[in-house]
């Protein structure tokens, strides 16, 4: 069988399965009480159910067991088969602790601890970031604890990155799953199948769960399934992009760019007015964009925008053909929604 069959068929198998379940997992969330009632920083009306994560995970985990049986994998080395597992299992572990904050309410501080120790591990089965690119001097190999230390920061960055994007409806299930389209043009053309083939299943699972998830919701994917996105993006972006070549080591910080910035700018704005970096508020870019008075489509609309011109970058800065064109094109698009977003605001005000 042709390798692009197995990817398709990750894709498939993970929608389909996010689209029978969502329904399912929904009711049972009712019958069992675990919604998100309205109020506070919450832009929802009415009581929503949190555990849509849950049907993304089983799509993509069973999307990737089901291409796994059919030996679409094939034999991989040790090294690659290591960080393959690292990153499925990873992801599934994070998918329990959000599961778990989803069902429990766990504190702020036991989550990070998880986080770091479950991160942690998956560096030590190799989804490591081994070395860096320093301007003037190259490709720079990072010492154990450094690598243990970088490579930790970003994957428990990206986990909480896609969590504090989850603020919309289909907010952070549009981003992920754009981000994992392009992450798996670009596995491809590095001719690494097996970590495009965890980010076909993610793909299939994130855009299925926007036929429920976007506006107006029907369901939420709680912490549960903003941890799985995160860690799994994060851990896919480390063993199929920055272990590849030179050039790749900065695409997963393109392609992730808009999470990342949002999360950055949140935290030095918390800072600078004395508040504590963990404490929600309504900073992120699409609690600013809402004030300003955009619609609540638009709003992700144009963070969708935002999130597919980065990854257009990312596809003309890894030299894909046609690359360049798609920048182009995205860059084109970005600039109607721009002129859209000042006119909305203009009449706002006006």
């Amino acid at each position: 069988m042709p390798i692009l069959s197995y990817h398709l068929i990750a894709f498939l198998v993970a929608a389909t399965l996010v689209l029978i379940s969502t329904p399912i997992v929904k009711k049972v969330g009712l019958k069992t009480g675990l919604f998100d009632p309205p109020g506070g920083r919450k832009v929802h009306q009415h009581p929503m159910v949190r555990l849509g994560g849950v049907s993304i995970f089983f799509g993509a985990v069973v999307a990737l067991l089901t291409v796994w049986g059919l030996g679409g994998f094939g034999v991989l080395p040790p090294d690659k088969e290591y960080e393959v597992w690292g990153v499925t299992i990873g992801g599934i572990a994070f998918f329990l602790i959000g599961l778990a904050d989803d069902i429990f309410s766990l504190s702020s501080l036991t989550r990070l601890l998880m986080q770091i120790v479950v991160a942690a591990a998956a560096w030590y089965v190799g989804v490591s970031i081994d070395f860096l690119t320093v301007p003037s001097i190259g490709l720079v190999s990072l010492p154990d604890w450094l690598s243990a230390l970088i490579t930790v920061v970003w994957l428990v960055g990206m986990v909480n990155a896609i969590n504090w994007i989850d603020g919309l409806d289909g907010l952070a299930a549009g981003v992920s799953g754009i981000a994992a389209v392009v992450m798996l043009v670009v596995c491809l053309f590095m001719n690494q199948p097996a970590a495009a083939l965890i980010v076909a299943a993610l793909a299939g699972a994130t855009l299925a769960f926007l036929r429920y998830n976007f506006n107006p919701a029907k369901i939420f994917m709680g912490d549960g399934g903003a941890y799985f996105l995160g860690f799994t993006l994060a851990g896919v972006g480390v063993i199929g992009l920055v272990k590849t070549t030179t050039v790749a080591v900065l695409l997963p910080y393109i392609i992730l760019a808009v999470p990342i910035l949002d999360m950055s700018a949140v935290i030095v704005d918390r800072l600078r007015h004395g508040k504590s970096p963990f404490v929600a508020d309504k900073r992120h870019l699409h609690h600013r964009l809402l004030q300003a008075g955009l619609s609540h489509r638009l709003t992700v609309l144009f963070i969708y925008v935002l999130t597919l011109w980065a990854g257009t970058l990312a596809l003309a800065f890894a030299g894909i053909p046609s690359g360049v064109a798609y920048a182009i094109a995205a860059t084109a698009l970005l600039i109607y929604f721009s002129w859209k977003v000042r006119w909305k605001v203009k009449s706002e005000k006006g």
